[in-house]
This record gives C-alpha cells, sequence and structure tokens, in this order.
C-alpha cells in the first residue's frame, strides 16, 4: 500500500486541517478533536434554514468540498468509510442554526442514519428545530454489508445543491425539505469499479478483481456490486449502468434530465467525458433533453477505478435552483 499520509489514524484530522487552510476564505473548521466538523466561514446565517451534511471520510469533495454559499452550512467527517459519531453531528446542527431550522441530509447508510437520528433528538431536547432527508438513489440493490434500502451516492451532492439554494434564497424548513425529497425522488445513479479501492487501516484492496473483470453495481465505499462481468469497451458499459438507472425512472419522450458522470477517485476525466458523450447520446436518441451536465469527481470511494452514472428529472424550479450561485470548494458557479 502506497499512500501519501503519516499515520492512518491521523488521515482526516491533517487532512481538515490542510483543507481549511487552503479554503480560509470559505470554510473554518470547529469542534476539536473529539467533534470535528467544517463549517461556513462567519457561522450561520441569521434567518436561513441551516444545512448539515455528513459521513465516513474517503468521499471528497463529499461533503466538506461542498460547503459554502448556496449548498451547505456545515459538514462532519468521519473515520475513513465510518459514520460521525451523534456528538460532532450535534455540534455542526449547532453551528448552522441561524433561527429557521437545520436540515440534515443523510445519506442512506445505517451508521449514517442512527447517528444523525441521535443528533437531532439531541439538538431537539436543546430546543433547535430539525429535519432530515434521506438520501437513496442507488438503483444496484435494494440492501447491503450497510444499509436496509437503497444506498445514498452520487446524487447526494445534487440534493445538496438544490436544496443548498432553496435555503439561500429564504424558503423556511418546510419547504427546502419538500424541495430536497423532491429531488430524492426523482435521482437514480448506477456505478461501476475497473479496481478495488484500498482503505489505510486496512491495509489491503476492499475486494478481489481478476484482470480482465469489473464489478457492476459498486457502492461508494468499496462494498461490491451486483455482478462481475467482463471488462467491455466504454459504450458496453455506460449502457450497463444507464439501462439500470432508466428502467427505475420511467422517464418519457420530451422530458428533461441533468446528467451527472461522476468519478469514483482514479479514472481520468478523459474516460468520465467518453462515458458522459455515450450517455448523452443514448437519452438524446430516447427523446430525453440533457438540460444541465456535471462531469467529474464528486463522490468518490478514495482511490477506485470506476464512475457512476446519475440522471436527475428536471422541472423549472429544480433547474432554476440548479443554476442558483454556488460557492463552494468544489463547485462555483454565477456569482
Amino acid at each position: 500500500m502506497k499512500k501519501l499520509i503519516n499515520h492512518a489514524d491521523d488521515i482526516v484530522a491533517e487532512s481538515v486541517t490542510g483543507f481549511v487552510c487552503a479554503h480560509a476564505d470559505l470554510v473554518s473548521a470547529g469542534g476539536g478533536q473529539d467533534a470535528l466538523f467544517i463549517h461556513r466561514r462567519g457561522g450561520a446565517v441569521t434567518g436561513k434554514v441551516g444545512l448539515v451534511s455528513g459521513g465516513g471520510s474517503g468521499h471528497e469533495p463529499l461533503h466538506g468540498g461542498f460547503v459554502g454559499v448556496g449548498m451547505l452550512d456545515a459538514a462532519v467527517p468521519g473515520a475513513m468509510f465510518t459514520s460521525p459519531t451523534p456528538d460532532p453531528v450535534l455540534a455542526a446542527t449547532r453551528a448552522a442554526d441561524g433561527g429557521a431550522g437545520v436540515l440534515h441530509i443523510v445519506k442512506n447508510y445505517t451508521g449514517d442514519v442512527l447517528n444523525f437520528e441521535t443528533a437531532a433528538e439531541l439538538a431537539e431536547m436543546e430546543g433547535l428545530e430539525v429535519a432530515s432527508v434521506t438520501v437513496d438513489d442507488d438503483v444496484a440493490v435494494q440492501d447491503s454489508l450497510y444499509t436496509a434500502g437503497r444506498r445514498g451516492v452520487a446524487g447526494t451532492v445534487l440534493v445538496e445543491k438544490i436544496a443548498g439554494a432553496a435555503a439561500e434564497r429564504g424558503e423556511n424548513l418546510a419547504s427546502v425539505v419538500a424541495i430536497a425529497e423532491r429531488v430524492v425522488g426523482n435521482v437514480r445513479t448506477m456505478g461501476v469499479a475497473l479496481s478495488a479501492c484500498t482503505v489505510p487501516h486496512a491495509g489491503r484492496p476492499s475486494f478481489d478483481l481478476g484482470g480482465g473483470e469489473i464489478e457492476i453495481g459498486i457502492g461508494i465505499h468499496g462494498e461490491p456490486g451486483r455482478e462481475r462481468v467482463p471488462m467491455a469497451g466504454a459504450d458496453e458499459v455506460t449502457d450497463l449502468l444507464l439501462d439500470a438507472v432508466l428502467a427505475d425512472m420511467d422517464l418519457q419522450a420530451g422530458e428533461q434530465v441533468l446528467l451527472l458522470v461522476n468519478g469514483m477517485g482514479g479514472t481520468p476525466l478523459s474516460e468520465l467525458y467518453i462515458v458522459y458523450g455515450h450517455a448523452r447520446e443514448r437519452l438524446e436518441a430516447a427523446g430525453i433533453t440533457v438540460h444541465r451536465s456535471l462531469v467529474g469527481n464528486y463522490v468518490t470511494s478514495l482511490e477506485m477505478q470506476g464512475a457512476s452514472v446519475t440522471v436527475l428529472r428536471l422541472d423549472e424550479e429544480l433547474t432554476g435552483l440548479f443554476d442558483a450561485p454556488v460557492i463552494t470548494p468544489a463547485l462555483r458557479w454565477g456569482a
């Protein structure tokens, strides 16, 4: 195992220190070693719904890279592929509260769900108003080693962007929740691994793949997918991902979508654009308009080679919220 680390136990703290230094104009760290979180520089915005998300580290830029104007107010990094405990989530919730309530955006992994629920209960005991939305966009499996039901994967970044824009324009907590749930209900994702990732504490790949094999339907924690198939050309692999997404969405000709091709951490952009080009061609041949696009590393799995395809059904309001200004370390436009 070769990684640019000093000690496995210090990865998250040292990484957050460097991240905050690099983006000091946008974010700060809070909570100390026992309750570490990243928050919007300047603190909570008075009168605005606060947004908090988080989860195990190793998926960068998710979630800390999306803290800032128009997205999250705070993000909580757990240990590698391990949910943060309730204490830092509670601390982040306090920091994000501007008096209009706080929304927790939670990926559907058992540890995340339980720990965010506990933190929300503790926050409510302190008088804070907290709501929660669970993201479960992965069509690959109904249950896995980490979840009951579908996993939350790359679609999470779209929930954070659109809900963040709604909060930024002054919507109340109930309205922000409704918009976030609308995104969750209309976004689907499927991923593929060409190679497994290596969690530093484990020191070995999370699963074994033969030289000519790929894993279809992987999650973002290095868990295996729904089937192992021979390596094929980019178009054929993209078809496997997109077919699974479309089978779950019932999209009709004339509809508009956002197409996100997300890298898992170790795949070059040149390859991601090949996937994007074929996926777009397929959608447009079916009469579906690709109205907005994202291509790049947004929700990764350490150094895993692979990609995921995400499709979000758009309407006029969701498109406007996606287009709204955002200023974060990992997403910036319109401002």
